[in-house]
This record gives structure tokens, C-alpha cells and sequence, in this order.
């Protein structure tokens, strides 16, 4: 008999036959890739290289979110327009996934260029109930999604405030509701729509992209964690709502937060290690074991003297792979259970030979 292909993330289980969707949350293209954005798309391509060795194809989707308030105020503060400086930035980005030996993904949407799927959305939420028309925005009512989150509601009102939430909006019936279509303002791109000239809401462009380009539903959804909330909920949120296909995705990859002395990286506190710098330092295998040699989901600190144990790694993987023997099949195992790099490694040193060698190859570090 013939025994069904699986992988586990996070304690779920998922059965797999001969194909798995992937849909990655990709970057908004206003600035340089960071370690933070590394560490997400080398777990989300490493899940998909483990897949395709145990024979399941992966389709990889990750979107480009190239309509964004953030964008449109990076391009204005360079006297840029928005489409050109992100084409610019998106170009730079896909050099450093190119350096890490980071997979082209089969599928990479663009916002802009889904505009019309996003007002189709709108539509379909106003059909089903779950969203209402306000002063030329489109709301989708959110409270459900902060409930089912788990999350305390004066946490939950933190994070949306955080990333964009405009919970004092008076047009909203509630705090925790979002624009699917956010009526035109000054300062940023907007097209036409039955509601009025606006754009697409941030949450409302991976809903559009992900069904268009995959399907009602997901295998997996990466995506680093510090997107959980309110990003992946409200993506989940108005995906089940518009389908009724539930759940949305099968099992959530969200990478672990990198943080520099204990702050989260980001441009405005200057702590910032850039991709380039990492790889001037070091090659990409030892960049890409420095990243994948933990717990996918736990949040950890870079300090420079990582990229020597992951060396160090990398040479005694390298050194098992010349030795006879080693069994690749209990490497496979280990990475079909949670992605345990780390167990792999150590599997591979103690097997060598044809262990070590498929692992090397693998996690794209020969």
C-alpha cells in the first residue's frame, strides 16, 4: 500500500498528493531587502525545495504589493512617481533573492495590476453582506477577524494602529473594520471604481492576487510573523467570507521575527543589516544556514558571530557529504517534521555520504 506523502508545520498535519500552492506575502518595494525580509523568503523557498523533494510539486505565488501608502510616500520624499521607484527597488530585491539562491517564484502578482480584481472583491463582500459602502470607501466588517484571532481587543487595536489601521476613521461602523476600497486622497494613485475614485486596501490586494493567481484556497501561506496580525487575519477573513471556503489555508508558515539587540530591524531605528552586507561577508550557503539553522517560528537576535557557527556548519556538512554510506531518507524524514533544519544537519553530519549530500542540495547550499 502506498503511503500518503505529508509534511507537519506547527503540529498541522497536511496530507499532500502531487501539487502545493504557496502563497507568500511579498514585499512592498519602497526601500532596500534587510535580514527580516531574508529570513521569510528563504524559510518560504526552502519549504517549497523540501516539498519538491518529497516528490510534491510546489506553485509559489509571492505578490508584490506595489500600490501602498508607504510606497506612494517613499516615491513623493524622491519626487519619484510610485510605479517607477518601485519597479526600481523591486528590481534590487530580486537581485538579492537571486544571490541567496532564492527560486523565482512560478507567479509574481503585482498590485497595480489587479486593481479590477480588487473592486470585483468589493463587490462580492457587498453581495455576501460582510462589507458596506461609506463616503466612496468599501468597508469589510472585521470584528469576526479579531475574534477569531484570539487576540485581546485593546492588543489587536495596537497592531492595526501600527500597521495603517485608521481605527479613528468616523465613516467606519467599527474600529476594526478596513477598506477593501479606500476613497481617493491626496498624494496617492487612484482609479476608477462604481464607489468613486480610490484604491485597493493593503489586505484586500493579497485576497485579490492569491485567488487569482492560486485558487480559492492555499496549502501553505508564509509570511513573517509580525504579519499575523492584523494582515494574515484580515487576508484569512475576507477570503473565507467571499468563498466560504474554510480554512482559508492549510497551514501558516509565519518566520520568526530578527531583531538587532533586541529591537525588530527597521530604517527608522538604524539597525537595519542589509543583505548586500551579509553576502560581502560571507557566501550565500553560510547566509542561508545562519537563517534556516533554528526554529522556523522562533524570533531570534543577529550578532555577527552567527555567520561563523553557521560556517562552521557548513564545513562539517560539506565534509560528511565526501564520506560512503548515509541514509537520505531519515534527512527527508526530519524536514517533513516541522521543517527542523537544525535535526536535519546534525542527521546528515552523523549519516554523511548521501545524506549529507542531498541535504546540501536541498537547502541550496552547494
Amino acid at each position: 500500500m502506498t503511503e500518503p506523502q505529508q509534511i507537519s508545520l506547527a503540529g498541522r498535519t497536511v496530507p499532500l498528493v502531487d501539487r502545493a500552492r504557496i502563497y507568500t506575502c511579498g514585499i512592498t518595494p519602497y526601500d532596500v531587502t534587510h535580514l527580516g525580509h531574508a529570513a521569510t523568503f528563504v524559510w518560504a523557498d526552502t519549504l517549497a525545495r523540501v516539498l519538491r523533494a518529497l516528490n510534491v510539486e510546489p506553485v509559489m505565488c509571492r505578490n508584490v504589493t506595489d500600490v501602498d501608502d508607504v510606497l506612494d510616500a517613499a516615491a513623493g520624499r524622491v519626487g519619484a512617481y510610485y510605479d517607477r521607484f518601485a519597479a526600481v527597488q523591486q528590481f534590487q530585491f530580486e537581485n538579492d533573492m537571486s544571490l541567496l539562491n532564492i527560486r523565482q517564484p512560478e507567479h509574481e502578482p503585482r498590485a497595480r495590476r489587479y486593481v479590477d480584481v480588487v473592486v470585483r472583491l468589493a463587490a462580492a463582500l457587498l453581495a455576501t453582506g460582510d462589507a458596506y459602502v461609506r463616503g466612496g470607501s468599501v468597508y469589510f466588517r472585521g470584528r469576526r477577524v479579531v475574534e477569531d484571532s484570539g487576540l485581546d481587543p485593546v492588543r489587536a487595536a495596537a497592531l492595526a494602529a501600527e500597521y495603517g489601521g485608521r481605527l479613528d476613521d468616523p465613516a467606519k461602523e467599527d474600529p476594526f473594520d478596513v477598506a477593501v476600497w479606500q476613497a481617493a486622497e491626496a498624494g496617492h494613485p487612484a482609479w476608477d471604481s462604481p464607489w468613486g475614485p480610490g484604491r485597493p486596501g493593503w489586505h484586500a490586494e493579497c485576497v485579490a492576487m492569491s485567488m487569482s493567481v492560486i485558487g480559492v484556497g492555499v496549502d501553505f501561506h508564509a509570511g513573517g510573523a509580525d504579519l499575523a496580525f492584523p494582515h494574515h487575519a484580515y487576508h484569512r477573513g475576507m477570503a473565507e467570507a467571499v468563498t466560504g471556503v474554510r480554512p482559508y489555508a492549510r497551514a501558516w508558515l509565519h518566520v520568526g521575527t530578527v531583531t538587532v539587540d533586541g529591537a525588530k530591524m527597521a530604517k527608522s531605528a538604524g539597525n537595519l543589516v542589509l543583505v548586500e552586507d551579509l553576502l560581502a561577508a560571507a557566501p550565500a550557503a553560510v547566509v542561508r544556514m545562519m537563517i534556516l539553522d533554528r526554529p522556523w517560528a522562533r524570533s531570534w537576535d543577529y550578532t555577527e558571530g552567527l555567520l561563523d557557527v553557521a560556517a562552521d556548519r557548513v564545513d562539517r556538512l560539506y565534509a560528511a557529504a565526501g564520506r560512503p554510506g548515509g541514509d537520505p531518507g531519515r534527512v527527508l524524514d526530519v524536514l517533513a517534521r516541522d521543517l527542523d533544519v537544525a535535526g536535519a544537519v546534525d542527521v546528515a553530519v552523523t549519516e554523511g555520504g548521501a545524506a549529507a549530500r542531498l541535504l546540501a542540495s536541498v537547502l541550496a547550499l552547494a
